[in-house]
């Protein structure tokens, strides 16, 4: 018998009168909270922090901004460069532009170095010792808006068009005759990041839509059926979209570019996933029922336990990211989490609504129609109906395949995933900021300038701050003598304690990279060692540590301690909710065991296709974290929809007829699902940010992976070959494998 409560919202959202009274409460929502709140993108905040304040290169801010307050402002490296050599000439328009700056400061700038005042034989000191790279640091105020940073760098630029003959923001590098300028260093570098980001924003809606659009006409061959999960993914995102606005400008979450951009393309993606769950029951139905209300009464008792399951099960998992330090990956939580919620309500309440006032029309020109229809029709037309050949489909000769040769298949699928899963130990990971930039983006450029004719470790050299009791130390000899250090600047004593020094260290090999972060360990303990011989006790409580590479050091550690601490909590929710809709201990962990050899396949994967195909040296160094997640929760999407529909007939059928008939009845709509997903993912790769290149090529590698291989193959396999155990506990479901084997 129904039950009460589900018949009361089968008619709220299918009835005569629910299904009007449902969509016109979406609309009227989107209308009031576009507008009272203000939209998502204008809350952004670029300046978010990534580290906690207690983390140690954060510490050594803290001290540099109290205790050498002109040091502690943001630099622009505004590099010239010129191939055959800088001439006098040169030299001469470079320090008229100086003084223009000095003079004529752009808005927060905090400070120049006077070229103009240098003779020009000191000047020339100043130039690479091939005389072909001059740079000119200018300062911005701390805690300057990215904004306005932005605005000053494009001043910088503006000026020199006034000042050179030659605009040498436009000159190219192989020009050997012609003086170029490019802006680098750690206000170059976060100006062209934020760039990025914002120049993919409108791209990134439009491709996936796009993608989806497309990929919805190829499989339904219907345009209208095509356009209903787009109404229905857009009209939520009028509502997430003002409500993430508000709660941002209530102070409640902060909201970045990539946040907003990677869900995007997760509500996209899951969304027409949860829609196409329901729209496949829709159609089964509408050949069995001419009412179409009651076709999506019947379609919503099918689907809606298992749309409900799949994205709560995406939504827990979105919201363990709260617990991660690095604040990239907690600013992910509330967006992500809060719009598969709604998508989810969306898919359970607008779409069935959408479908039961367009009803079977949704599948123009391929109408679903009841035999007791196409009898009809074809008397109209003076014809008879010839009875339908049943033919068995690709699915169904997958059903009779997974249930003659289980064992074959488990054994060849765990063999494929474990080679690729082998390559994910593989890896090469990076923390490069500048990897992720195309290589023709000005600060890149500028930094490749300055590795070459200069010591790379000057474009962001690290600060290493003591604090000395006022006793003599050898703190500088100390350090000069270290093999990867280039050179040390002398100290300078802090302005409210004079026994707090600085020096800035500049290291022999790129700030940015992998071997510099592995030196700042061996710095700190140089440093402490130093002190100590100096007599200074405690000195590890005396020694900080900052600067872009320490930085990324303490981004390394906190992203590590993320994973191992988000990872084990994911697989937790999960298992418990695996457990409570399956009620099967045994279903349970090798539902999460295949999804997670799928994980690895994915990254051990993408990493054959990035690393040994298209040269990419590493991946950035959070990319598995933010992968996981979502392969998983994804994943473990898949695995739900089509495991409930065999553990539902296999309470009247044969558990091999029940796998027979589930894997056919879910294998299409999650084929369809599963490339429209990685479709969406694959949009990521058309980016010209290498971190969401690797993620989304990683993440849809992981999707087609469940999709063709771990849902289709791997865990049906596993069940016919665990037979009536893999229901274990349940008494019920194990007494109803053994009577239907019976009755065989």
């Amino acid at each position: 018998m129904e039950k009460k409560w589900f018949k009361k919202y089968g008619n709220a959202v299918s009835g005569k009168k629910g299904r009007w009274i449902v969509l016109i409460t979406w609309l009227l929502l989107v209308a009031v909270l576009n507008v009272t709140l203000p939209q998502a993108d204008s809350q952004k905040n670029e300046m978010a922090q990534n580290l906690e304040s207690h983390s140690p290169s954060q510490q050594a801010k803290k001290v540099a901004e109290k205790e050498f307050p002109a040091t502690s402002g943001t630099p622009a490296l505004l590099t010239w460069y010129k191939s055959a050599g800088i001439t006098d000439e040169d030299l001469s328009l470079i320090q008229k532009y100086s003084k223009e700056l000095d003079k004529n400061p752009v808005n927060s700038q905090d400070s120049v170095v006077p070229f103009y005042q240098f003779p020009l034989p000191v000047l020339k000191q100043q130039l690479s010792q091939d005389g072909t790279t001059l740079i000119l640091p200018v300062t911005f105020k701390k805690d300057t808006d990215k904004g306005i940073i932005a605005d000053g760098l494009l001043a910088f630029k503006e000026k020199a068009v006034s000042i050179f003959p030659i605009n040498p923001n436009k000159v190219n590098s192989d020009d050997i005759n012609q003086l170029l300028l490019r802006i680098t260093g750690p206000a170059g570098i976060s100006t062209d990041a934020t760039a990025l980001f914002s120049q993919g924003d409108l791209s990134l809606l439009f491709g996936t839509v796009a993608i989806v659009l497309v990929l919805l006409l190829i499989i339904y061959r219907s345009p209208i059926l095509a356009l209903i999960p787009l109404l229905g993914v857009g009209i939520a995102y009028g509502v997430i979209n003002p409500i993430l606005g508000g709660i941002a400008k209530a102070g409640w979450v902060e909201l970045d570019s990539q946040a907003l951009s990677i869900m995007t393309v997760l509500l996209f993606g899951a969304g027409t996933d949860y829609c196409l769950f329901l729209i496949s029951q829709f159609r089964n139905h509408l050949l069995v029922e001419q009412d179409k209300l009651t076709a999506m009464k019947l379609s919503l008792k099918g689907a809606s336990g298992a749309i409900a399951m799949s994205g709560l099960t995406v939504v827990f998992s979105l919201l363990v990211l709260l617990l991660s330090k690095y604040g990239a990956i907690h600013r992910f939580a509330i967006p992500f989490s809060l719009s598969i919620l709604i998508m989810m309500a969306a898919s359970l309440t607008l779409i069935p609504a959408l479908l039961s006032i367009i009803g079977r029309v949704s599948f123009y020109p391929f109408l679903p129609r009841t035999r007791e229809m196409h009898e009809e029709r074809a008397l109209k037309k003076g014809k008879t109906v010839a009875p339908k050949k049943s033919k068995a489909g690709f699915a169904a000769r997958l059903g009779n395949l997974i249930v003659k040769k289980p064992l074959h298949l488990m054994v060849i699928t765990l063999l494929f995933l474990g080679v690729f899963a082998f390559f994910s130990s593989k890896i090469i990971y990076t923390y490069d900021t500048l990897s992720s930039f195309p290589k023709d983006m000005p600060s890149r450029e500028g930094f490749k300038i300055i590795s070459e004719h200069f010591n790379p470790g000057e474009l962001a050299p690290v600060q290493v701050i003591v604090q000395t009791d006022g006793k003599a130390n050898t703190v500088k000899e100390d350090l000069q003598k270290v093999s990867f250090v280039e050179l040390v600047s002398e100290g300078i004593k802090g302005s409210k304690n004079s026994n707090i020094i600085s020096y800035n260290v500049e290291i022999n090999v790129n700030p940015y990279s992998n071997k510099a972060m592995s030196h700042i360990p061996d710095l700190r303990n140089k440093v402490e060692r130093s002190l100590k011989r100096a007599g200074i006790t405690h000195a590890s409580d005396k020694v900080w540590i900052g600067g872009l590479t320490a930085e990324q050091y303490d981004t390394e550690q906190t992203t590590n301690q993320d994973s191992r601490i988000i990872i084990p909590i994911v697989i937790s929710i999960i298992a418990v909710l695996l457990l409570a809709y399956l009620r099967s201990f045994t279903a349970t962990a090798y539902l999460i065991g295949t999804v997670l050899l799928s994980f690895f396949s994915a990254l051990g994967l993408g990493w054959v296709l990035l690393h040994y195909i298209f040269g990419v040296e590493a991946i950035q160094g959070f990319i598995p974290l933010y992968a996981f997640v979502f392969i998983v929760a994804l994943g473990e999407d898949y695995n739900i929809f089509m495991i409930s529909s065999i553990w539902k007939k296999s309470k009247q059928l044969p558990l091999p007829q029940a796998i027979k008939e589930g894997v056919a009845e879910s294998g299409s709509v999650i084929t369809s699902a599963g490339i429209i997903l990685a479709g969406t993912f694959a949009i990521l790769t058309t980016l010209p940010i290498q971190v969401l290149v690797h993620f989304g090529t990683i993440t849809a590698i992981g999707v087609l992976l469940d999709t063709f291989i771990v849902r289709p193959l791997l865990v049906p396999s596993i069940t016919v070959l665990l037979g009536k155990w893999a229901f274990w506990p349940s008494k019920q479901h194990i007494e109803a494998v053994e009577r239907n084997t019976a009755h065989e």
